[in-house]
């Protein structure tokens, strides 16, 4: 489930307005009073390869503990997930959507989860989604939260988290669920194979670490629902893990990993630090 999670903000992030940066995933944070320096390095949490290039592992060598987005080393992870999930004030999916289209949902969810709408009434239709998310590529599914975790815990070093799971959850609360259902809807409606296309499409950018190219492709027309939402899934957050990254990194040199989409962006990570007055430098 925490991979499941993580891989549907994966899909979920790549919406900010285009800021032209250079072609790197990995960001090396400096000055503005830091002893030391931290690295910020864009991730994807749903891949077939998670192996982590030399420049990583000299950032994680050179650092001396690693932040997430959560703290996925948390052994309460998984229960507190599933609490989040379910929609609030008794709404279902079904109530929001026609009979015909709900039946659609769930021969959609039938094929690709084992599992029927029915059983999923009550929860937010954004997770019922990413529930598809192993469909989209056809190998074991990875994320390279794991293989940074895999190297913390090698060094002996801890992992930890930029937001709680509460807080995380809490975005698809402000997202109205009538929103959700119809992207929802509109994903079943459209298959597997198109999820598949846009998926090695989004791949490809990100194995091209282009983060212009993703923001602008998750900003079509395509992806109206993400584009429109960009203020709850990446603005906002975004902001709110500043002053933890200024306060974590000034008394301890760090590594920083999130979803690629929130460096990019007038409003995105790189940016906000930049005008905090930090340097931020690709690293290639």
């Amino acid at each position: 489930m925490k991979k499941l999670l993580l891989a549907g903000f994966a899909l979920l992030a790549f919406a900010a307005n285009a800021q032209k940066l250079e072609n790197s995933l990995l960001w090396k944070i400096s000055g503005n009073g830091l002893s030391k320096p931290s690295y910020l390095y864009g991730t994807i949490h749903i891949t077939c390869d998670n192996t982590l290039d030399k420049n990583i592992l000299a950032a994680l060598d050179a650092t001396k503990q690693l932040y997430l987005e959560l703290d996925m080393d948390d052994p309460n992870m998984q229960m507190q997930m599933m609490g989040g999930m379910m929609m609030k004030d008794g709404k279902t999916m079904s109530a929001m959507a026609t009979e015909e289209d709900f039946k659609i949902v769930d021969e959609y969810l039938q094929k690709n989860v084992g599992m029927g709408a029915k059983m999923m009434d009550k929860f937010k239709p954004s997770f019922v989604g990413m529930m598809v998310m192993p469909k989209l590529i056809d190998c074991p599914m990875k994320s390279f939260e794991e293989a940074l975790m895999a190297v913390t815990k090698a060094q002996k070093e801890e992992t930890y988290g930029l937001e709680t799971i509460d807080e995380q959850m809490a975005v698809f609360d402000a997202i109205p669920y009538e929103e959700q259902m119809k992207e929802l809807v509109k994903s079943a409606k459209d298959g597997l194979d198109k999820g598949k296309a846009m998926f090695k499409k989004m791949m490809d950018l990100y194995n091209s670490k282009d983060l212009n190219g993703l923001m602008a492709f998750m900003n079509d027309e395509e992806n109206k629902f993400y584009g429109e939402n960009t203020d709850v899934l990446l603005d906002g957050r975004n902001k709110n893990w500043i002053p933890k990254i200024e306060s974590v990194a000034k008394k301890t040199p760090t590594f920083f990993g999130v979803g690629a989409a929130h460096l990019g962006g007038e409003n995105g990570v790189i940016m906000l630090l930049r005008k905090k007055g930090y340097r931020v430098e690709a690293v290639k």
